[in-house]
């Protein structure tokens, strides 16, 4: 049963059934009679309206169908940290796992344990609404390091300070799936968070604004995930991040030109920016084939799923200095003869540190096959602009490693330029094992089908055999080269090929 209407109510974060929402209103609504709670879902799909009801305006939301009123007796208003630790503690019909002292345990081989010796706490998707009394959680659990909070009903960071304070030790907090409000005062918590090295704040709704605005109490920090958030534009960290090396930006709308105010990190060595719309770089202080000052210590880029179509955005990733590890499935980059296998040569050519590509390790012959196809690919172009001091310089901005290929390899021989037959795309079949994820009694399926068939067309055929609505499947796909990589495959009119999807792979087949 909901508890009783607290005091604070409004802006406080509630549980409705398995739905999270904010109290943005509180008291009648005529001509009902009674109290209610006017909320703002978390999930906007299951309101009715914007906090206006029969022409009166009760409150706001940020979407048209976010609001709903709902009676107090429906809401929980959640419980303090400890006491919704202990409920789960003593929960003996619970399965759940955690990690104490480095050991994975089942709930109830915990319960033997003193919450002192805790290490790692798991409380995502619980109702904590804030730290309860003061000093009690140090003196509970004192040995903390990881922490998971996601889908709290914390309402801001000050109450995530408050809680994060008495954790002296803490290195990792998951706060994802939550709606914080902004700390009252940056300087008051700049020491609750002096141990903390990875931050998880996945689907909040932050803009870049703010998590810059919350980062000086991050002093530490390494790791930073802000995927799934309302990040477009990327300003400039001044005095903040210096120590951060990971950074997942992915499922932002980001702006292109304003990545570069990333540049200046001196230490980020891993940057993740799947489904952004990233389809475009420049770094203007670096000639063709020169290195770049930005991101220097730059080593690991994940581009997958974008909109990458250029091939001079790969010359112009070839600046990086320190870049050795790229993921670049599910662009737009092709080859003049339409074959994925000649794409990854040219990567690799264009790319003159990578040692992995999309998790597969490039090898010293490999490099040197990629290296010298690309010669040979465009060796007659080159000839024919080396005459021409114009086409020479033309040349070298679109093919800005080719000079040093020759130096490395020597001219390619006339012989050798001869024009490859065209790659008939349409008649490459793809040997793919599909994998019936929600149905482990159902053997998989090996099927060949054209590189350039559309994803409906394989749902259509899956639905066929599995008798169910094509609107019911959802398809992944896993490579054959890379172990554990899952890439999700939602765009029902794009390709096989669209997805780099190879030969021997893997699609896992879910009901959705």
């Amino acid at each position: 049963m909901a508890a009783e209407l607290p005091e604070d109510a409004l802006g406080r974060r509630v549980l409705c059934g398995q739905h999270r929402a904010t109290v943005r209103f509180v008291g009648a609504v005529p001509p009902t009679e009674g109290v209610w709670l006017g909320v703002e879902w978390d999930d906007p799909t299951r309101g009715k309206h914007d906090g206006s009801r029969e022409g009166v305006r009760y409150f706001t939301c940020s979407h048209p169908t976010g609001g709903s009123f709902v009676r107090p007796s429906k809401a929980s208003f959640g419980a303090d940290f400890l006491s919704v630790l202990r409920q789960r503690y003593d929960d003996e019909e619970s399965d759940e796992e955690i990690k104490v002292s480095g050991k994975t345990l089942k709930w109830t081989e915990v319960k033997e344990r003193s919450l002192e010796s805790f290490s790692v706490i798991l409380l995502e998707n619980c109702p904590v609404n804030g730290p309860g009394v003061d000093g009690q959680i140090r003196q509970t659990t004192p040995n903390v390091r990881w922490l998971n909070l996601s889908g709290s009903l914390l309402c801001g960071w000050d109450d995530v300070a408050a809680v994060a304070r008495q954790l002296e030790h803490l290195e990792g907090l998951h706060l994802s799936f939550n709606r914080l409000r902004l700390p009252s005062e940056i300087a008051a918590h700049r020491g609750a968070f002096n141990n903390l090295r990875v931050l998880t704040l996945m689907s909040c709704r932050l803009t870049w604004t703010q998590v810059l605005e919350c980062a000086p109490m991050w002093p530490h920090l390494e790791e930073l995930i802000v995927e799934d958030n309302d990040i477009t534009r990327l300003h400039r960290p001044e005095g903040v991040f210096g120590e951060l090396r990971c950074l997942d930006l992915s499922k932002n709308p980001l702006q292109q030109d304003s990545l570069l105010n990333l540049a200046h990190l001196p230490r980020l060595q891993h940057l993740i920016m799947t489904d952004t719309d990233f389809c475009d770089i420049r770094f203007p202080d670096a000639a063709p084939g020169a290195e770049t000052s930005s991101f220097a210590s730059l080593e690991n880029l994940n581009l997958s799923c974008n909109r990458i179509s250029e091939w001079r955005v790969i010359d112009e990733l070839g600046k990086l200095p320190s870049l050795r590890q790229l993921w670049c499935r599910g662009n737009f980059l092709v080859s003049d003869d339409r074959n994925p296998k000649t794409a990854n040569q040219m990567l690799i050519a264009k790319l003159p540190h990578l040692c992995i590509l999309n998790g597969t390790e490039v090898t010293l012959q490999e490099r040197k096959g990629a290296e010298c196809d690309y010669l040979k690919m465009f060796g007659e172009e080159w000839m024919q602009s080396v005459a021409r001091s114009p086409s020479r310089r033309e040349f070298s901005n679109r093919h800005p490693r080719y000079s040093a290929l020759v130096d490395k390899y020597g001219a390619p021989e006339e012989g050798e330029l001869k024009k490859r037959q065209p790659f008939a795309l349409k008649n490459q079949l793809l040997k793919i094992t599909f994998v019936f994820a929600d149905e482990e009694s159902r053997t998989p399926l090996v099927k060949k089908l054209p590189v350039t068939m559309e994803v409906r067309k394989v749902k259509g055929l899956l639905a066929r055999i599995m008798k169910v609505p094509v609107s019911d499947l959802k398809l992944s796909y896993t490579s054959a080269k890379v172990v554990g990589p899952e890439y999700d495959m939602d765009g029902d009119l794009k390709t096989l090929f669209f997805y780099n999807v190879e030969d021997g792979d893997t699609i896992l087949v879910r009901r959705s």
